[in-house]
């Protein structure tokens, strides 16, 4: 029974917002400072589409044996041009690989939770477009004004102020994050804000 208790006390926070919002900047505090287990979605389609994984197999199908490199990995980069330019390739890749990502995260969840973890934060760009709601208990939006995140991504990433322009016209609208998520934090720069922002988060469930 105790370990039946100890299962229902996991907390699963679902992270989300555009690109160039500095989502890594709140995960890093919620790892640090909370002991977090942080489970990124992109990571896991990376793990997932590895020889002898899940969606390897499927993948390689799709794009052919030009996509594989010499040590047998997909080259994800081959795999990304081809996607840029053919949206119906991006949607069949996107209908083999999600759906193994959230699968994987699930497990991944059962088993943190079999270990008595109690705070988990799941990241995805397309978190509230795959519905990762199902399988989180709270969904977090992290907010940076837009100006701020076209010169994060001109400086971190090397982007054209046209292309950073581009990508972010691409995502989601903020109305969209708003409208579904239950928390929001801002992330325009000043640490100690965004610090305390976490903190008000954590504390809304009382999990210190």
């Amino acid at each position: 029974m105790e370990q039946n208790k100890e299962k229902k006390n996991m907390r699963v926070i679902g992270i989300t917002g555009g690109v160039g919002a500095g989502k890594s900047t709140v995960l890093d505090y919620l790892e640090s400072r909370f002991h977090a287990c942080v489970i990124q979605a992109d990571q896991v389609g990376h793990q997932v589409m590895e020889p002898g994984a899940v969606c390897y197999a499927p993948v390689l199908a799709l794009f052919g044996e030009q996509i594989i490199k010499c040590d047998k990995t997909i080259d994800r980069k081959r795999v990304s041009d081809v996607v840029f330019y053919q949206e119906e390739m991006l949607a069949k890749l996107n209908a083999i690989i999600h759906p193994a990502v959230k699968e994987a995260i699930r497990r991944r969840l059962e088993e943190e939770r079999n270990d008595g973890r109690e705070l988990v934060v799941v990241e995805a760009a397309l978190l509230l477009e795959d519905h990762y709601e199902e399988i989180c208990d709270e969904i977090w939006y992290i907010h940076t004004d837009t100006e701020i995140r076209i010169a994060r991504l001109m400086e971190s990433r090397g982007y054209t102020r046209e292309k950073a322009e581009g990508i972010i016209r691409s995502q989601a609208s903020e109305e969209f994050f708003r409208a579904h998520a239950d928390y929001v934090i801002e992330n325009n720069g000043d640490l100690e804000e965004t610090w305390r922002q976490i903190e008000e988060g954590i504390r809304r469930n009382e999990i210190l």
